[in-house]
């Protein structure tokens, strides 16, 4: 007796393709969804059992195109319409020469 299911040799029929964004094989033929992240649902697909699968698809996991502005403007307090201080290298510079 094999220890394996004998059920394998009759799995033949592709279940999930390619993702025309991701590239992975996670579209389900028959269903809207897709099953790595749940695409075409309300909600996220995420789970705290999966802790790595979480890091993989989190916040700066991609190019962050909007937060990565968002950041930098918090960190200058907001500030908009005003012109930088001098630096105080380039203000010592100036007074030497």
């Amino acid at each position: 007796m094999r220890k394996e299911t004998s059920w394998f040799g009759n799995c033949h029929n592709k279940t999930h393709t390619l993702y025309c964004c991701c590239g992975s094989k996670v579209c389900h033929i028959q269903k809207p969804t897709y099953g790595k992240r749940g695409y075409a649902a309300k909600h996220k697909r995420k789970y705290n059992w999966s802790a790595k699968a979480k890091r993989r698809n989190t916040t700066s996991t991609g190019g962050m195109r909007h937060l990565k502005i968002v950041y930098h403007r918090f960190r200058q307090r907001y500030r908009e319409g005003t012109t930088p201080k001098p630096k105080r290298t380039a203000v010592a510079a100036s007074s030497s020469s």
